[in-house]
């Protein structure tokens, strides 16, 4: 439930995640040869299996699924591992898994929707909209809630939500993951953490940021954020397996479970409250729906110029390799191949990176049960191979 190591793909972190070694299952729709692209074809997808199989086999996680979609089609689909431990299932490939941060950016588009419909703006104070909610208010913009610049503290900064210890994630297995809380619950446990600093003089990353967008729009459109990021984005877009649960603590549909690593064995954290993430981290996807939704969403389907081009308006992230950026709901960075757009997320159980090109021509989803954390430049090493291969090619393409 932080946003650190490694810095460059944490940085849409939420919630911590854990995963287990496991034995390796495929199903792919592409061929594996990489060929150029023309300017309105698809190009077909680099053989991502090895990539995925190593996430598994390597020792950091216990299953891995992936999506590539180039020119609006799916090129490649792979899964690798096992959903369950206690039974050997391998993982699907069409399986559902909890996306975290990757929510903020549904939720960052609805807002941005409002924008472009002058319901809401950027440069107001939060204060003029959530009148005495928000702490220092008068002088919290919109826009630094939505890019980490507002110094708000984050609730997940107090150890009684989460603590990332052995100790914590014994007590988050046992008890933690049942707890519900309300938005403003979730706001005031972020007030009371000291402020990182002033408003627009820093950057720090913040759930309580979100939760405070979830609470904006709920008071512009009379309607929670669940129900406009269902009516605005899911339901035009048909993206039928992705689900915003209120309270909840299952996945719906076949999926892999996500585990804490204990030294006497895994510990199955599969099932936990989504309120622990409201507005910064409850959704549920798939892979296939979130390349459809970024395609969507770069393609210029979902925002107007205008409003898509300050969702990519971006600040810099201190101390992030890459040259790493945050916009609106949406992280910059540098692949060997050019700036990638997306984000990642991380709760308990689950990792995922969702990233492609400004265009909207190609993206790339991926969700891994992390296991093994001892060592996290391997990590980091393993989930970059996979990104370069499948935003850039082959690794001779690519370099």
């Amino acid at each position: 439930m932080t946003t650190t190591r490694p810095a460059r793909r944490r940085i849409g972190a939420t919630l911590r995640t854990a995963t287990v070694l496991a034995a390796v299952s495929l199903s792919t729709l592409a061929p594996s040869a990489v060929a150029a692209p023309s300017a309105d074809q698809p190009r077909a997808a680099t053989d991502l299996q090895p990539e995925l199989n190593a996430l598994v086999a390597q020792g950091t996680s216990t299953a891995a699924l992936a999506e590539v979609r180039d020119h609006g089609q799916a090129v490649w689909r792979g899964a690798a591992g096992t959903a369950d431990l206690a039974t050997g299932r391998p993982a699907p490939a069409d399986g559902r898994f909890r996306i975290a941060s990757v929510t903020k950016t549904f939720v960052a588009t609805v807002t941005l929707q409002l924008v472009g419909e002058g319901r809401i703006r950027l440069d107001d104070p939060i204060e003029h909209y959530l009148p005495g909610a928000v702490p220092n208010g008068g002088n919290i913009t919109v826009r630094q809630l939505l890019n980490h610049t507002s110094g708000l503290g984050n609730y997940l900064d107090d150890p009684q939500v989460r603590d990332n210890t052995e100790a914590g994630n014994r007590q988050f297995l046992a008890t933690g993951r049942w707890i519900e809380y309300t938005p403003e619950q979730l706001l005031a446990i972020g007030a009371a953490v000291p402020p990182y600093f002033a408003p627009g003089q820093g950057w720090h990353y913040s759930n309580t940021n979100y939760v405070v967008i979830g609470m904006l729009i709920k008071q512009t459109t009379g309607h929670s954020w669940r129900e406009e990021v269902q009516n605005r984005i899911l339901r035009p877009l048909g993206l039928r397996h992705t689900t915003l649960p209120t309270t909840s603590t299952t996945i719906p549909g076949p999926h892999a479970h996500g585990y804490f690593a204990f030294p006497e064995g895994p510990g199955d954290v599969t099932r936990l409250s989504p309120t622990i993430g409201d507005a910064a981290g409850a959704a549920i996807s798939t892979t296939d729906d979130l390349t459809r939704f970024h395609a969507a969403l770069f393609g210029g389907h979902l925002l107007a110029p205008a409003q898509l081009d300050e969702m990519t308006t971006t600040v810099p992230v201190p101390q992030a390799p890459d040259h790493a950026q945050y916009g609106l709901g949406v992280v910059r960075y540098e692949l060997s191949c050019g700036q990638v757009w997306g984000n990642t997320g991380e709760i308990p159980g689950y990792s995922t990176g969702l990233f492609g090109t400004r265009d909207g021509s190609r993206q790339y989803a991926l969700s891994y049960t992390e296991y093994d954390k001892s060592d996290p430049d391997k990590s980091a090493g393993l989930y970059r191979a996979f990104e370069e291969k499948a935003l850039c090619g082959s690794p001779a393409a690519s370099g």
